[in-house]
């Protein structure tokens, strides 16, 4: 689409919502049951694109992707009476006699920017959740993922009128035109380069975002950890999509004296989970281009590898790389791996790895295996991070009653749930005053203009 058709749209979007179409929550209900009904529906479809862009399996698919935005639809169905219910609220001592109320308001006009690693869930849960807020929304997935753009195209055709929900399909030059526009709302997910420019083009607007990025999400294994159970949670939440996860376990500070046992365990699980070649070429991820496989084989030349990292040019895959000892400063631990490499470092005690870990940029993630509730304490308490596990990996965004979202260079705002019906939500404060009792102490002339009111009038 050209700059012009994308202006229509939003001209259309922005007529569709000033007429008040999404304002009644059955409206919004039935847009939702119309988008499950889609979903069901193609899912066959949706399973299929997600193979041929990443070679997904069915049953990764479905847990990680179609079954998440299943659930939250059902959520979203379910309690958008009371998310969207106005609040009732105290009045302070000076306000009284009267009653406040806050009451929740579609933003209006949208734009939901997606990345390409989770391309359905990560596309259509910000969808679900701007839908319930009774807002218009502009979608625009990754060119990287052609074939589920296209599904996701289809399926929102089908489930919404055009000028409510619409797909803008294209590459940079229709992100570059979406930009230009002015909306009431962006959620962006992807890189923070990217990001940084999506605020950009924001500010100009003073357009309110948020911005789901990512970062090098460490692994902190401490010597009391169950090593068995941290190796095999560690690579469920690594080999996900092909560590193409943006709260994949990055890298893993060990605690020295537990450190072979872990290798050990890693190597172990690792021949246990890809038991053989054929497994491996039907079920495991391909890396999404050829630009990030070269990367990605550019991030291993000159390491120590323990384990792994055979390279696949022909199918783009690349085994899972256990890397020892890389410097703190190479480019492997300089810039988010997001692949199937997964360095591992020792450290002295938990110290050196909190140290470690606050010296460099707030990950989206942090991941803690220990059975000492004071290290567990201390950690969460002291280190910055989006969210996290403690004796497990990538579970936390799983669900819809945790907040999912990161902090400092990680990103800004949070969703999942009922915080992203907020996320996509005017909350708007309104006081109604009573006609009686009107206090003369607010009122010129001020009685003892050199005196100050009691502070008890200004109690809260």
């Amino acid at each position: 689409m050209n700059q012009e058709q994308i202006h229509e749209a939003v001209l259309a979007a922005r007529s569709f919502f000033d007429q008040g179409h999404t304002l009644p929550l059955a409206y919004r209900r039935e847009a939702l049951r119309r988008l499950r009904q889609q979903v069901v529906q193609r899912t066959p479809d949706i399973l299929a694109a997600l193979r041929e862009d990443l070679n997904k399996s069915p049953y990764e698919s479905f847990m990680a992707e179609v079954g998440l935005v299943l659930g939250e639809i059902d959520l979203a169905c379910r309690k958008l009476g009371r998310w969207a219910k106005p609040e009732r609220r105290r009045p302070s001592l000076a306000q009284l006699p009267a009653t406040a109320r806050v009451y929740k308001q579609p933003y209006g006009v949208t734009l939901v920017m997606s990345p390409w690693n989770y391309p359905f869930q990560l596309t259509m849960n910000p969808v679900i959740g701007a839908v319930a807020a009774g807002n218009c929304v502009l979608v625009k997935p990754s060119a990287y993922a052609p074939r589920i753009s296209q599904v996701m195209a289809a399926l929102c055709e089908a489930a919404f009128d055009p000028a409510h929900v619409r797909v803008i399909e294209g590459g940079r030059s229709e992100n570059n035109a979406l930009l230009e526009e002015r909306y009431d709302y962006i959620f962006f997910t992807g890189s923070p380069s990217v990001g940084q420019l999506v605020m950009q083009k924001a500010a100009r607007h003073l357009i309110p975002l948020t911005l789901e990025l990512g970062g090098k999400s460490p692994v902190l294994v401490e010597e009391s950890a169950d090593i068995a159970l941290a190796a095999k949670r560690i690579l469920f939440g690594k080999l996900l999509n092909a560590g193409q996860t943006c709260v994949a376990p990055d890298y893993v500070l060990v605690q020295r004296g537990v450190k072979p046992q872990l290798v050990e365990a890693l190597r172990a699980e690792l021949a246990r989970m890809m038991p053989n070649a054929a497994y491996f070429k039907q079920n495991y991820p391909k890396v999404i281009n050829q630009k990030h496989y070269e990367r990605l084989c550019g991030l291993l030349e000159g390491q120590t590898i323990l384990s792994g990292g055979e390279q696949h040019l022909d199918t783009r895959q690349i085994s899972m790389a256990l890397v020892d000892e890389p410097a703190a400063d190479s480019p492997l631990m300089q810039e988010e791996i997001f692949g199937p490499i997964l360095p591992i470092l020792s450290v002295d005690n938990m110290e050196e790895a909190m140290r470690f870990v606050a010296s460099r940029p707030q990950p989206l993630a942090l991941y803690l295996f220990t059975q000492h509730q004071q290290v567990e304490a201390e950690v969460i308490s002291r280190l910055s991070f989006g969210g996290g596990c403690v004796n497990d990996t990538v579970l936390h965004l799983a669900g819809s009653h945790l907040p999912f979202g990161g902090v400092g260079d990680s990103g800004m705002g949070r969703y999942h749930g009922k915080t992203t019906f907020d996320t996509f939500t005017h909350h708007k404060s309104v006081l109604k005053k009573w006609r009686i009792m009107d206090l003369p102490l607010r009122y010129h002339p001020y009685r003892n203009a050199e005196k100050t009111l009691p502070s008890w009038l200004l109690k809260h």
